[in-house]
């Protein structure tokens, strides 16, 4: 494991970098976090852990950081403090507990978990790489949109100069 800077402190929301997607934990205290595991979150998944899109429920597990992490990197984000207060520590430590040994319905566009760690430090379920890939694809379907409507307009154009020359 890397070395880290900064300690967590219990509370802290942790991102750990899977590769093509971020799977989000809580920290608990003592080296441990708690998070939302889908069945085929752990850290050495691979492209299989990508199976969770398919999944519908998942588990909520007390494990160490250092396991939950693996080979991967992992940062301290509290991403949302700058636009929501958070919960007071005892209250997140407490929610978090309660979840423990679960299993939740899961979805990795509405109930992923990065809207299960948000909810818990914020009490406001989101998750910001979702938010992401849904503007990126409106992003790529507007320029779609606008490409496909200038090669129609100057196909009309150049379409009714031929229409005209063979009128003549």
């Amino acid at each position: 494991m890397a070395k880290y800077e900064k300690k967590p402190e219990p509370g802290d929301l942790i991102e750990i970098f899977r590769g093509t997607y971020q799977h989000w934990a809580i920290y608990v205290g003592e080296g441990y976090v708690i998070h939302l595991a889908p069945p085929s979150e752990h850290a050495q998944a691979g492209a299989y852990s990508m199976m969770s899109v398919l999944c519908d429920k998942a588990t909520v597990k007390k494990e160490e950081l250092y396991e939950v992490v693996g080979n991967d990197e992992y940062c301290i984000n509290n991403l949302l403090d700058e636009k929501y207060k958070p919960r007071p520590v005892r209250e997140i430590l407490r929610a978090a507990h309660r979840f423990l040994g679960k299993e939740l319905p899961y979805s990795v566009f509405t109930r992923n978990c990065e809207h299960f760690v948000t909810e818990l430090r914020y009490g406001e379920p989101q998750s910001r790489q979702v938010r992401e890939a849904v503007e990126t694809v409106a992003a790529v379907a507007v320029a779609g949109i606008g490409i496909g409507t200038i090669v129609y307009a100057i196909s009309k154009m150049f379409g009714s100069k031929d229409k005209e020359k063979q009128t003549q």
